[in-house]
């Protein structure tokens, strides 16, 4: 059994049946709130998950893809970390970890001192990961994250500057729902 990373696009043949496997999930955890997550998975360019400001990552195991992940430049400083999935048959591994020490060397390698990510409310999973890998959550963690709907979190790769403060998001009035119907309201 040999491991090995492959920096590629999600876009790439090799890529589809992670791609694909993730939006399913989305769905099926979302669908009914959402909608159709492809609208979700296809919001950013491909583009920009590549170099020099970006990176598209899948850990392979004997050529096949069992976990990948993302990132994207949010600002001058910081990387968004996008897509971070293991394959359904390769869960509780400890493969998740891998692909997050992976693409934080490589946005460390491009400059960036910063992390940003957000996961969605109803993947305890991946709150659970980030808080057990240094990420910071930038909302109550003793709040029902369902009130947030989305849950950002930072990680400093070199520490923080001198005196910050995170600044905690504040759930919209009345929880996400209300806020994703007066959106719709809006728009109609």
């Amino acid at each position: 059994m040999t491991d090995s990373f492959l920096y590629t696009s999600p876009t790439a043949e090799i890529s589809r049946p992670l791609v694909e496997q993730l939006t399913d999930e989305y769905n099926s955890r979302y669908g009914e709130d959402f909608g159709d997550s492809s609208a979700e998975m296809n919001r950013y360019p491909p583009e920009r998950f590549a170099a020099p400001d970006g990176a598209f990552v899948l850990l392979l195991r004997d050529g096949t893809p069992i976990a990948g992940g993302a990132f994207m430049r949010y600002d001058e400083t910081t990387a968004e970390m996008k897509r971070i999935w293991t394959d359904k048959d390769h869960r509780r591994q400890g493969l998740a970890r891998l692909i997050l020490v992976e693409l934080e060397e490589r946005a460390r390698q491009l400059g960036y001192g910063r992390l940003y990510l957000t996961t969605g409310f109803k993947q305890p999973e991946a709150r659970h990961l980030y808080l057990t890998t240094g990420y910071s959550a930038l909302f109550d963690v003793a709040a029902d994250p369902e009130i947030y709907g989305s849950l950002p979190f930072e990680k400093f790769l070199s520490g923080p500057p001198p005196g910050y403060v995170p600044t905690l998001v504040t759930p919209p009035e009345g929880g996400w729902k209300a806020a994703r119907q007066a959106q719709l309201a809006k728009q109609a």
